[in-house]
């Protein structure tokens, strides 16, 4: 994550900087905060002097001309309107523009048209990278059990870890929510609760393959949401659709006017919203306050013209912005599992809800 970053150059500062500093130096801190939420076709890891390192990604489009595969590296800055021209009329646009912001377009007689593209953005590289570290984490376990039986002695290190956490997952939130179901819903509600855990805290880490804000993207958590949405209401029983459409209410507040049909059909679409929502908002405030805590340095070394003020005003600041940085640090971990627990544990509570049999008189 690029606040690790600019922490480190922080406390760099303090000792480095001097008052032969002159020139006024402003910092971009929405540029901060939005190159780091925002999906990208390149993976910016750092500056060194003056010079971006970057991790160029594939770049995969059908354009008029047909499919074409490079990489993001082809593009390069133009003068014109901050956007970036690469090769067969691709243009990149930028993120100030109106029309396909940081999107690929492609140039036809003068004309702009967004082609069918498939690039590995870094959301999907990092999306990758955390389904394939998910796989490992489970794998290793389930061949230490498939080669011994259930009466052998536990297993140790990483192993033994993950048994406990995931016996610890299974049987303290999905077997408590859901039951005899626990075993059919399980898989499905243990896999969300992992990959958002592993994430989450995959986005704390500050370097490749970490550093990506995969849970605080709209997209990731929409698909999750979408998920428990069709699980919930394609497996409702008669008794669950009954209680929608004809609830056990007076009947001056369904008929001739459905005003609690309509509520409760409204009800299952806020449902998955709010698990979208809560997920997304949480992970990218966490990211964009720890952010904000360390641009205040940089912000604070360029508030005058005077060299001095700078170094006294970002000198001062330096060190309580460190520090809430660094506490925020510590408590997005915690976050990491709360909003993976709460995830599931709401996801599980729908379906089971969903499942609601009809009353026996």
């Amino acid at each position: 994550m690029k606040y690790i970053k600019h922490l480190l150059l922080a406390l760099l500062m303090l000792f480095t900087v001097t008052p032969q500093l002159q020139a006024k130096e402003s910092i971009d801190v929405a540029g901060i905060l939005w190159g780091h939420i925002k999906d990208s076709y390149e993976w910016h890891i750092t500056k060194i002097g003056g010079k971006d390192v970057v991790i160029s990604l594939p770049i995969i489009v059908k354009t008029t001309d047909g499919w074409h595969v490079f990489s993001s590296s082809r593009f390069d800055w133009s003068a014109e309107n901050g956007d970036k021209k690469g090769p067969y009329n691709l243009v990149i646009k930028s993120g100030d523009s109106k029309t396909y912001p940081n999107k690929i377009v492609e140039k036809v007689n003068g004309k702009e048209v967004k082609p069918f593209d498939i690039s590995i953005t870094k959301t999907t590289c990092i999306l990758f990278i955390n389904a394939i570290l998910l796989l490992l984490c489970i794998l290793i376990p389930a061949r230490w059990c498939k080669k011994h039986k259930v009466d052998d002695p536990a297993p140790k290190g990483f192993t033994g870890m993950m048994h406990m956490f995931v016996m610890s997952v299974y049987d303290g939130i999905v077997k408590s929510v859901m039951g005899d179901e626990a075993p059919k819903y399980g898989p499905w509600l243990m896999t969300c609760f992992f990959f958002i855990f592993l994430s989450n805290l995959m986005g704390i880490v500050p370097f490749p393959p970490g550093g990506g804000n995969l849970t605080g993207n709209i997209a990731c958590t929409t698909f999750f949401g979408v998920t428990t949405f069709l699980l919930t209401n394609l497996t409702g029983t008669k008794a669950y659709w009954k209680d929608i459409f004809w609830p056990d209410v007076p009947l001056w507040l369904k008929c001739p006017v459905p005003l609690m049909p309509f509520i409760e059909l409204f009800g299952i679409f806020t449902k998955p919203l709010a698990l979208i929502i809560r997920l997304f908002a949480n992970m990218m405030a966490g990211h964009a306050i720890a952010l904000s805590f360390a641009a205040i340095i940089f912000v604070m070394f360029s508030i005058s013209d005077n060299a001095s003020v700078n170094v006294a005003a970002g000198s001062g600041m330096a060190v309580v912005s460190v520090a809430m940085s660094v506490f925020m640090m510590l408590l997005e971990v915690l976050v990491s599992y709360i909003q993976a627990l709460v995830f599931t544990i709401l996801s599980a509570l729908f379906i089971t809800l969903a499942h609601e049999k009809p009353a026996v008189a």
